[in-house]
């Protein structure tokens, strides 16, 4: 096997704005200053934003590079506007604005409950749970909802970001199978057999919350969009514990053959992000990426 190739341009991105706790104090003084005096902490930092937590009920999401600006408007603007969900998501509480002390729009949210899928894996039992919460969200959106040239589109269009990812893989790991390739050719052979629908659009391990085993939260919603539910359908490889479960949900949720060829087929997009990303600097990454490899090998 060659050695791994370490492209810093595949990993975690770097920040392109120092962010602490001191600058969000600042922001909260000038723009909200009844929420000033709580206490913050860091508590995430992500491709996009950082997380810090405020006080015991809140949360300030500040994008920490350009590319989050378009993302964190997308939440504020479109989250509110979201059908009825049976599982919280953190629709914007208060708005902050640029300022000299900061280049860009942000955002107080409700502090959602729980902590991250990948480390805190859901149980069997809550297949149901989480096809009622994408069968929920995935209704008409309006026609200037937003457009992602990434997430929602057709599987076609991913293939020049992909290929140099899954070339990459394949020489340095066995991770690419002849049961993945097939999976992956056959979702790109399948049109997409239904109308577009709100999307969550990244709906990984590290956006889902959960607590000892239980869904709690869906956060993250930078990337929304009016596309192809397939990208979403995709997080039933990604979050639940085995095949069984995930024909469970398939079964509460309802889809046509194509929409869930497809849906493997996004299920092998994030594996290959994932992975690649995470063997240069993010061993959750990596790890989330393996797991979704391993249940793509478990079959249909």
């Amino acid at each position: 096997m060659n050695a791994p190739i370490r492209n810093p341009t595949v990993g975690v991105p770097p920040a392109e704005v120092e962010i602490d706790e001191a600058l969000v104090r600042a922001l909260l003084t000038a723009q909200h200053p009844d929420l000033a005096d709580l206490p913050i902490r860091l508590v995430a930092s992500g491709w996009d934003n950082d997380m810090f937590r405020l006080g015991d009920d809140m949360a300030v999401r500040m994008p920490r590079r350009l590319a989050g600006v378009e993302l964190i408007e997308n939440e504020q603007r479109w989250l509110p506007t979201l059908p009825r969900l049976p599982l919280p998501i953190p629709a914007p509480l208060r708005l902050g604005v640029a300022s000299e002390a900061y280049p860009w729009p942000w955002s107080v949210l409700p502090w959602m409950p729980g902590g991250s899928v990948d480390r805190d894996p859901l149980n069997a039992d809550q297949a149901p749970v989480l096809a009622g919460f994408l069968k929920a969200l995935h209704q008409p959106a309006p026609g200037d909802a937003p457009h992602n040239p990434h997430r929602g589109v057709p599987l076609a269009e991913r293939v020049d970001y992909l290929a140099p990812r899954l070339a990459r893989l394949a020489a340095e790991t066995n991770l690419i199978t002849p049961r993945v390739r097939a999976v992956w050719d056959r979702a790109l052979a399948t049109p997409i057999d239904i109308e577009p629908t709100w999307l969550h659009g990244d709906p990984h391990a590290r956006n889902v919350l959960s607590q000892d085993g239980r869904l709690t939260a869906v956060i993250d919603w930078g990337d929304m969009c009016r596309g192809d539910r397939a990208t979403d359908l995709s997080s039933l490889w990604m979050l639940l514990p085995d095949r069984e479960s995930r024909h469970a949900a398939m079964a509460a949720y309802g889809a046509s053959d194509a929409t869930w060829a497809r849906a493997a087929g996004w299920a092998v997009n994030y594996a290959v992000v994932l992975t690649d990303a995470g063997r240069v600097d993010d061993p959750r990454l990596l790890a989330m990426g393996e797991k979704t490899f391993a249940m793509v090998e478990a079959g249909d």
